[in-house]
């Protein structure tokens, strides 16, 4: 994948005729460890994403081989707090990053290759789907350094294997292989290295031919999932449904099913 144009020192960001914008961390000499830079960046361009109508889904990925090794701790990242800064206020800095990519509108795939560690590896859960290469590795690498789990991983990794796995890959703080990674459900593929960038392409692709309401809707109702009651959840759909059944992109797929045709959506 190109890396497009720069957007920091550190971020690329590319956009296709398909709407499709790939995101690309450019540290490789630091396996793309984010510094401060690079999570200010990243936080602002996934909310100028968010705010595009021309923006139907969105690649994160790594540049070098990896995918992000976490935050980088070297004096050179600089990501201690500042004087002015206490370390609260500074994490609740840095957490605005992780929120700004769970909260974009568009279906998001991280396309893992290499590490994908501490923070890494949580701003790939973050997103909707994973796609990862057979050799990606993956840890919650915070207790090995003395620190707590952070960039959301305390609300990601339970949603997704359970509470009593979530500790075991938080308290251990071990490296597991992609096909670990597999088998407990935290990627959506797992692939040879060379297939990778064809079934990225190929997955997203279908993700930004779709309609964009809808698909916005529907992540937002699998996101409260776990936070509402059956009853909360079934009135929400309504909701949802109600706002959908109004738009041209509901017309147009009912109009195409009649018509025996790919329904052309256009997010209106």
């Amino acid at each position: 994948m190109g890396h497009g144009e720069r957007y920091a020192e550190g971020l690329w960001v590319d956009r296709d005729e398909r709407g499709v914008v790939t995101v690309t961390l450019d540290r490789p000499h630091r396996r793309n460890a984010l510094d401060r830079v690079l999570f200010a960046g990243l936080r602002e361009l996934c909310r100028e994403i968010a705010d595009r109508r021309g923006d139907r889904a969105v690649v994160i990925t790594g540049a070098g081989g990896a995918f992000c090794s976490g935050a980088d701790l070297s004096p050179q990242g600089g990501n201690s707090p500042a004087e002015q800064r206490t370390m609260l206020a500074h994490m609740r800095w840095l957490g605005d990053t992780v929120l700004a990519v769970h909260a974009l509108p568009q279906p998001t795939v991280a396309r893992v290759d290499g590490v994908a560690a501490g923070a890494g590896w949580n701003l790939a859960l973050a997103c909707d789907l994973i796609v990862a290469s057979d050799r990606s590795t993956f840890s919650q690498i915070f207790a090995k350094r003395g620190l707590t789990i952070d960039f959301g991983g305390s609300w990601l990794l339970p949603r997704l294997v359970g509470m009593h796995k979530a500790k075991e890959l938080a308290l251990l703080a071990e490296v597991i292989d992609a096909a670990t990674a597999d088998r407990l459900g935290l990627c959506n593929r797992v692939v040879p290295v060379d297939e990778l960038d064809a079934t990225v392409d190929d997955l997203v692709g279908r993700l930004a031919a779709g309609p964009p309401l809808a698909l916005s809707m529907t992540k937002r109702l699998l996101d409260q999932a776990f936070d509402v009651s059956l009853a909360q959840a079934v009135e929400a759909e309504a909701q949802a449904q109600s706002v959908n059944g109004g738009t041209a992109d509901t017309i147009e797929a009912l109009k195409a099913f009649a018509e025996k045709r790919t329904p052309r959506f256009e997010g209106r």
